[in-house]
């Protein structure tokens, strides 16, 4: 079988598309466990450097998700599964209204619709957000089932993928799953627009010996879920069986709900002896802003229930980017 992963060449398509490769087999639109001797990782710009921990099974394909025929392309086989990661982040789609449309929706539809074109259903995993939480209303702990009034472009452009995964599933046109991510620690390389960045950058930094300046408050309080598990997480959710989702294809990931002065503790514990770079408060309202819209502590029972990996504490996020991003 293929797997085509959208937004592949990012920090997190690089490491599903290499634990996919490890694995070797996925379930395919069969029902049974398929071989993957194709994995298409696409994304809008090429890597400033190439990838590793690949092999020939894998390919690099640069593109517009806007592009219908591109993307029609990239599903070119009938026994393919699809995770799609692709995405304006929330601070970039707060800046650009009509590219967060034309990248989140129009893109995510045809992505759909070129996985509808396939015969046999496949499965497509969509990387959905708690930014699809928000409002007035929010209650304190969010749910699966919490009801949905985002706050960013962003998060109305993730509520709409999660009820198309849906409508398309019940329809029969897919086989639809949503991973409604919390903020995912710790990201390598630089921050990106992502409201979220500094919730990698206060880890990743200092261990690299930078200077960190937080826009937000020491008391600000984040769900958070370490990349490891983040990627366990996409592969358990796309083999999860279709009778144990039902009718509502999207699942809370779990997290641990942390403050960011417990950030900079469990980073301080771990470091032990390695010197650290400075960390500094810089407001940036507009940041702040965006993060106050968010949940700050969720309920993820169905994720339980399907197998998807919980953490057991941050001190273990921070050891494991350690030890892949700087022993290594």
């Amino acid at each position: 079988m293929k797997v085509v992963i959208t937004g592949g060449t990012g920090f997190i398509g690089r490491m599903l598309a290499r634990s996919i490769l490890a694995r070797g087999r996925l379930t395919g639109p069969s029902g049974a466990q398929e071989e993957v001797d194709a994995i298409t990782l696409f994304d809008a710009v090429e890597p400033p450097v190439p990838l590793t921990g690949l092999d020939a099974r894998a390919k690099v394909v640069i593109g517009d998700i806007a592009d219908k025929d591109l993307v029609f392309g990239l599903l070119d086989r009938d026994d393919v599964s699809v995770f799609h990661l692709a995405s304006v982040v929330s601070g970039g789609g707060e800046k650009d209204f009509d590219l967060a449309i034309r990248v989140n929706l129009m893109g995510g539809l045809n992505v759909l619709e070129a996985a509808r074109a396939r015969a046999g259903a496949p499965r497509l995993v969509f990387a959905s957000s708690l930014a699809v939480f928000g409002g007035s209303a929010m209650p304190a702990v969010v749910g699966d089932t919490t009801k949905q009034t985002p706050q960013t472009t962003y998060g109305v452009t993730k509520s709409i993928g999660e009820l198309l995964i849906n409508d398309y599933t019940r329809k029969g046109f897919i086989d639809g799953r949503a991973a409604r991510l919390p903020t995912i620690v710790i990201r390598p390389g630089r921050p990106n627009l992502a409201a979220s960045s500094f919730a990698s950058g206060v880890f990743r930094e200092p261990l690299d010996g930078a200077p960190c300046a937080l826009p937000v408050k020491l008391d600000t309080v984040m769900p958070v879920l370490g990349y490891r598990s983040a990627v366990a997480g996409f592969i358990a959710l796309h083999e999860a069986a279709p009778e144990a989702l039902g009718d509502d294809r999207t699942v809370n990931f779990p997290s641990l709900s942390v403050t960011v002065e417990e950030m900079i503790a469990a980073l301080r514990r771990v470091a032990g002896n390695r010197p650290l770079g400075e960390i500094t408060h810089q407001p940036d309202p507009a940041i702040a802003a965006i993060v106050a819209t968010w949940p700050v502590a969720t309920e993820f029972a169905r994720a339980g229930a399907l197998g998807l990996p919980v953490e057991d504490s941050l001190d273990d996020i921070v050891r494991a980017y350690i030890e892949d991003f700087l022993d290594a």
